[in-house]
């Protein structure tokens, strides 16, 4: 049996999740905040790992490409080449270009830190360049690498509301409005059953993260 360790407010674990659950995949979910993560299997304890009968694995992209490989059946990912780096393509300007460059915005945008205003204004001018370079991938046809539900999709699903929120809260405005296509992407993702369910975890488990931190000071 395969085991999904980390927390369901995280973006990456949700990653995971979901792509586990549109593979049918039979898995447990076994929560454990960074604090908690076992060095030896994630050794910057950050979370997801997956542990299973062939051992452990950390980095939520390894750990698709691990479950495309080890469990073939229901693909997200194209069997031709160049279709299948075209989407992974799309899921490296979600991650590295928008949503790394975004997560700079996070401690103050949702967890009552706060960042200084140099970085703030740094982190608008990266995101304005990279949202019309990634919009030049994004398909929308209906999804989000083309017309087939993919990692790209498992990725955009998690990593858009993220970036778009945080604009908002530190901004005043959505970085992410000026690509059309999201808003009724989004909606059109939510009317599938697995994403409802790993959104409706995502809310209750974020109300669990806050107490947990809010413990801890």
């Amino acid at each position: 049996m395969l085991t999904l360790y980390g927390f369901s407010a995280s973006n990456y674990y949700n990653k995971v999740k979901l792509a586990l659950m549109e593979k049918g995949l039979p898995f447990e979910e076994s929560l454990r905040w960074p604090d908690q993560t076992d060095g030896e299997i994630s050794p910057l304890h950050k979370v997801p790992y997956l542990v299973g009968e062939d051992g452990g694995l950390c980095e939520s992209q390894v750990i698709i490409d691990y479950l495309e490989s080890r469990y073939p059946q229901r693909p997200l990912i194209p069997a031709d080449p160049f279709k299948a780096a075209k989407v992974r393509e799309v899921v490296t300007f979600l991650e590295l270009h928008l949503e790394l460059v975004a997560r700079q915005l996070y401690p103050e945008a949702f967890f009552g830190g706060k960042i200084s205003d140099n970085l703030k204004a740094k982190t608008r001018e990266q995101l304005q360049k990279n949202i019309p370079a990634a919009a030049k991938l994004f398909k929308f046809a209906p999804y989000v690498a083309g017309d087939t539900f993919t990692i790209a999709d498992c990725a955009a699903i998690m990593h858009f509301p993220l970036v778009s929120s945080a604009c908002k809260i530190i901004y005043g405005e959505d970085l992410l409005a000026q690509i059309e296509g999201v808003k009724p992407y989004l909606a059109k993702m939510t009317e599938n059953p697995n994403v409802q369910k790993v959104n409706a975890d995502r809310k209750v488990n974020t109300e669990q993260m806050l107490a947990y931190y809010a413990s801890k000071r």
